[in-house]
């Protein structure tokens, strides 16, 4: 029997049934519900036209976070509350101050973009509730998710400060969770319409047994390349077993001399609590896509895809990270590297799936770095992403792992160049072997993003860069490090 899907819109419990598994919530909007202030632009999660603010409950808690509508399937919405442009007008027609700042400082131009530059602001908005005027840098990354084809983004970034100076509006989170928790369901549900099927578990036992009755059925998490199966690809999917309200999969917690982080878990989320103890990994976590698509995807779901050109796997790989997965036989783990078997293909038997990952915590002595090479700075897939950790017994390397992703069919250690670094001293000449071996370890391809060429040269001035930062002996910081990137270019 298929359930409705349940959420909370326009200040009311809205209920739909009879739309396809894989309608996308903007879809829903403009074509069903006639709400059209939401823009479609891309249909991929790029260019942030349809930026909406979901509210959920997570571990109990209201948690409101901007998303890309044109790629989240509607049966997601179950339990939640959807928040779009129209939301942001206030009694009698008044302006929301982020609306006002738009209109003072002229962030407007054509028009398209800006209902989802405001709902950006909007999700700024109510983070900043007491913190007064947010940072240069705060503004940059929630709006890395939206495109303005006018090029207007200093009045944008000007009524970003702005609308923290007007009189503030308050919004009401305790009766919204109130509603939410009413909304909540007590055990899974399965949504179907024109033969196809969403599976919704609530439990990991739920999971398991909808897993093994569907091993071909699609796992979604964040939808945030699913979604392009549907919106770019024009793929039929049958079947889809969605992961989103499975709590034991959003857990985080260290154990055993690990940081255990839930496959459920949101990319954001997921970098956060990794950067607090690998503060080395902060860049990578601003430029890993924008904030609406870090707040989707799961790095569970990353790892899963198992893209070569991914960001999280060669860090993850460097730090000797460990899978937990499960299936009907039970858990087993094995080693991140050890997944992936060839392009595509990963580790895993019938009915199983990640459950979690295991990244070891950090310990004395390690030099550890991660390094991104693309064309734009933000929110673009690497040409090259490259990951090193080397351990010490006085100056001597002890233990070295060396990754990188876009250099092989999979993410991939650098075997060769590791093995030329092992029980030597931190220097020049083992770092220049080390190089020469990288084009032993990999013959990468030439595509759009880079040559082959391109990627050898990078691969090995990222590791020259590491040295630089991380030698025994006169260490340069990371700015004069840049600087030497960029001369020697």
């Amino acid at each position: 029997m298929s359930t409705p899907i349940r959420f909370f819109y326009r200040g009311a419990v809205h209920e739909v049934s009879g739309v396809a598994p894989t309608q996308t919530v903007l879809q829903h909007l403009r074509e069903d519900l006639h709400c059209t202030g939401t823009k479609e632009g891309c249909a991929e999660g790029d260019c942030g036209a349809c930026t909406v603010v979901l509210g959920s409950l997570e571990h109990g808690k209201l948690e409101m976070k901007a998303v890309n509508s044109c790629i989240q399937f509607t049966p997601t919405l179950d339990g939640k509350a959807l928040f779009t442009v129209e939301d942001l007008q206030q009694a009698g027609g008044t302006l929301h101050p982020v609306q006002q700042a738009l209109v003072e400082c002229h962030g407007s131009q054509c028009g398209f973009c800006t209902p989802g530059f405001a709902m950006s602001l909007w999700g700024m908005y109510l983070k900043q509730e007491g913190q007064g005027c947010p940072s240069r840098r705060e503004i940059d990354d929630t709006l890395s998710g939206n495109l303005c084809r006018c090029t207007g983004y200093r009045p944008i970034i000007e009524a970003a400060r702005r609308m923290t100076e007007l009189p503030r509006v308050d919004f009401d989170r305790k009766t919204l969770a109130a509603t939410l928790q009413g909304l909540q369901r007590e055990a899974g549900t399965v949504y179907s319409h024109g033969g196809q099927t969403f599976h919704a578990p609530r439990t990991i036992d739920e999971l398991v047994a909808a897993r093994g009755a569907h091993p071909q059925a699609v796992l979604l998490a964040g939808s945030t390349d699913v979604g392009l199966w549907v919106t770019k690809q024009m793929r039929d999917i049958a079947d889809i077993i969605w992961l989103g309200h499975v709590e034991e999969l959003k857990a985080v917690r260290e154990a055993d001399g690990m940081l255990e982080v839930g496959a459920g878990v949101s990319l954001n989320d997921a970098y956060a609590a990794v950067c607090a103890r690998y503060p080395q990994l902060a860049e990578l976590w601003q430029r890993f896509a924008s904030l609406p698509i870090r707040h989707a995807g799961t790095l569970g779901g990353n790892v899963a895809n198992g893209s070569p050109i991914g960001d999280s796997m060669p860090w993850l790989i460097a730090l000797g990270s460990r899978l937990l997965l499960r299936g009907s036989a039970g858990e087993r783990e094995l080693a991140l590297e050890d997944f992936y078997l060839g392009y595509q293909q990963k580790d895993l038997q019938p009915g199983e799936f990640v459950q979690a990952l295991r990244i070891p915590l950090p310990r004395a002595g390690l030099a550890f770095r991660s390094y991104k090479l693309a064309k734009r700075f933000d929110q673009d897939i690497s040409a090259v992403c490259a990951a090193f950790a080397l351990a010490f017994d006085g100056s001597v390397i002890k233990h070295a792992r060396l990754a990188f992703g876009g250099m092989a069919a999979t993410p991939k250690r650098a075997a060769r160049a590791e093995a030329a670094l092992l029980g030597r001293a931190w220097d020049e000449p083992a770092l220049k072997d080390a190089m020469a071996a990288l084009a032993q370890d990999y013959a990468p391809l030439t595509d759009m993003r880079a040559s082959d060429a391109y990627r050898m040269q990078g691969a090995q001035n990222l590791l020259r860069r590491f040295w630089l930062e991380t030698r025994i002996e006169n260490p340069l910081p990371a700015e004069a490090v840049n600087a030497y990137s960029y001369l020697s270019a």
